[in-house]
């Protein structure tokens, strides 16, 4: 009965609300953004805009490559050569690929060089690493999370704890798994990843980008200055944090009688714009393309816009070993890690980020 109560109840969720303005020499934007390693999908909203301007159509067509590796052996990730070529000369990001974090053994490259493994019970005793128990395992622990900082290994190649990690990928334990990669080095030829892992069967994807304008469109009214609204003013953080995921879920807002599907509405107070551009991006997005994607809608407001505001949002892969930094990460009933940004045209900000049930707060 117990367990019946508990899958009965609704899992915990955290969405942490936060101002601040761009300017602000304490303003910790560019920080969460570059230790939110691990994106799928990226989308920004500018109400009263029909088109976007070729800069920013260039720079939303220019996000990717990222590489699809099947069957790459572990090792393959600790080896000198992939080290000082991906790792030492810019940010290598590995994640692995169509894996459950709470059923299977996944595993997750940070571009730190840190290589985090999160392990069944059975799989973490035959490695013979060393590790700790999942923070998110219960009372029967069956998960273990092993961390391996691979700029350590290589300062030092012929230590023992090189050769006992060696071994164990190689020998006691080895094991495969199809990984998503992306590498960000500017000045480096893009064709590097395919040439390293030639002799596996490695894929380039180029991030799915897709554009559309929606027309009156209700939107809420927001004030920079109030997160919590005031009433027949502007609304609330959380009002907007929910009817953003209705316009991105492309969710009928009109709460008319005959509509069994939704009854949302737009929170109010509301203003109707004639256009508003929707911009979705879909791939294996590293941390550094959504700075540079951020950096831009933040010189939007430049030049005098009708809009009084425009968002960001970037939603994680539910099945990450970690979240933010080296945060681990669950999933549970959801797997959900993401953040939104407000960018008002005074260069305030409202940062939104969400976590699920098996989740840190968010930093």
């Amino acid at each position: 009965m117990a367990t019946l109560r508990r899958l009965r109840e609704a899992p915990r969720h955290l969405l942490v609300c936060e101002k601040s303005n761009f300017g602000h020499h304490k303003s910790r934007h560019r920080h969460l953004v570059q230790t939110h390693y691990y994106n799928y999908r990226v989308s920004f909203l500018i109400p009263e805009c029909g088109i976007l301007s070729e800069e920013l159509k260039n720079l939303v067509m220019n996000t990717g490559p990222y590489y699809f590796v099947k069957n790459l052996p572990l090792h393959e990730l600790i080896t000198p050569e992939f080290i000082s070529t991906f790792i030492k000369k810019g940010s290598c990001c590995a994640l692995t690929y169509n894996t459950n974090i709470d059923e299977d053994n996944t595993v997750a490259l940070l571009p730190n060089g840190k290589l985090i493994l999160s392990l069944d019970k059975d799989t973490y005793e035959e490695t013979g690493l060393q590790g700790h128990p999942s923070q998110f395992s219960g009372r029967k622990i069956m998960k273990f999370i092993v961390s391996i900082d691979l700029m350590e290994l290589s300062l030092n190649l012929d230590s023992k704890k090189y050769e006992r990690v060696s071994w164990s990928f190689k020998e006691k334990k080895p094991l495969t798994f199809d990984f998503l990669l992306a590498w960000h080095n500017t000045g480096s030829e893009e064709s590097t990843m395919m040439s390293y892992f030639s002799k596996y069967q490695i894929q380039e994807h180029q991030p799915k980008v897709a554009l559309s304008t929606l027309r009156d469109l209700q939107c809420p009214v927001l004030q920079s200055s109030e997160l919590e609204g005031t009433p027949e003013v502007s609304c609330r953080a959380l009002e907007l944090f929910d009817w953003l995921g209705a316009v991105f879920s492309n969710v009928d807002l009109n709460n008319e009688p005959n509509n069994f599907i939704s009854t949302y509405c737009c929170p109010e107070p509301s203003t109707v714009v004639a256009k508003a551009y929707l911009c979705t991006i879909t791939g294996f997005i590293f941390p550094e393309k959504i700075c540079l994607l951020l950096e831009h809608l933040c010189h939007y407001f430049d030049e005098p816009k009708l809009a009084p505001w425009v968002t960001l949002s970037v939603q994680g892969f539910a099945d990450s070993p970690v979240s933010w930094g080296k945060n681990e990460h669950g999933f549970r009933k959801g797997g959900e890690h993401l953040y939104n940004f407000v960018i008002f045209n005074n260069q305030d900000y409202w940062l939104q980020m969400a976590v699920g049930a098996n989740d840190h707060c968010p930093p």
